[in-house]
């Protein structure tokens, strides 16, 4: 019983914070300290948040975004990981082209956007390629920095025993980047749905970004809110989720110590 209830007030806990936080909302906005036309009460916003649901309106959008953000970040995984890889496991190629990276990387993708519009048209291509080039970075960076970080003991050892190249990138190299490729995956992954949402502001007239810059426009601040706390849930979401697929994936990292200690 006692395991349980501290269980309860651990998991309590850990949302104290944005209880307090949503309370103090709804009492600042109830006592009328804030023009509550333009900050309603967070319950309000549940209210229109549900009403939006019903609706199928926010559904749809959701399910819009949602399908081009993976669209450009499945196409940004299947460049930026192999050019990674390579780039990290040849130096000599890694001269090369690295001052071409440092130059890109350093461009805003919002700064990008109408060039993206001048290649690509007003249309789904411009709006992908835009998640494609936020995507990219924080992946390939990491990539490359995963190959570069191998555990040289492991490298030595494999080379002792007349491993040839492949396997030894396939065996050792690759395994021990996929921890550093993971978090770049994690970092882009909530990057592609936030530069989304700006994009579609611009130029679009579906998917969540739209419906935020229309709610804004036409001054519906509660139904602006709503959108706010679905992106806001969205990116917890995804990102508790790919936290939970790299625990369990690389669980072994955590088992490495106490095997150490039994030895």
């Amino acid at each position: 019983m006692v395991k349980v209830l501290r269980s309860i007030w651990n998991s309590v806990y850990k949302l104290l914070s944005i209880i307090l936080f949503l309370a103090l909302w709804e009492i600042i906005a109830r006592l009328h300290l804030v023009n509550t036309v333009f900050f309603p009460p967070f319950s309000k916003v549940i209210v229109t948040l549900w009403q939006l649901t019903v609706s199928g309106e926010l559904v749809e959008n959701l399910l819009i975004s949602l399908r081009r953000s993976l669209t450009g970040f499945i196409l940004g995984l299947a460049f930026s990981i192999p050019l990674g890889l390579l780039i990290g496991w040849y130096r000599g190629f890694e001269r090369f082209i690295d001052p071409l990276l440092q130059t890109f990387r350093n461009l805003s993708v919002l700064a990008l956007l109408p060039i993206f519009i001048l290649f690509f048209g007003i249309g789904e291509t411009s709006r992908v390629a835009v998640i494609f080039w936020a995507v990219l970075w924080a992946v390939l960076l990491n990539t490359i920095a995963g190959v570069k970080s191998a555990d040289l003991n492991l490298i030595k050892a494999a080379r002792s025993m007349g491993i040839s190249k492949l396997s030894l990138f396939t065996k050792v190299i690759l395994p021990g980047a996929l921890p550093s490729i993971f978090t770049g995956i994690r970092l882009s992954a909530t990057t592609s749905v936030l530069v989304l949402i700006a994009a579609e502001m611009l130029g679009a007239n579906t998917g969540l970004g739209y419906a935020l810059y229309f709610f804004q426009a036409n001054v519906k601040p509660p139904e602006t809110f709503a959108i706010v706390i679905v992106l806001a849930l969205l990116g917890l979401a995804i990102n508790y989720s790919l936290a939970a697929v790299e625990k369990r994936t690389f669980k072994y990292r955590e088992e490495l110590p106490n095997i150490g200690k039994s030895l």
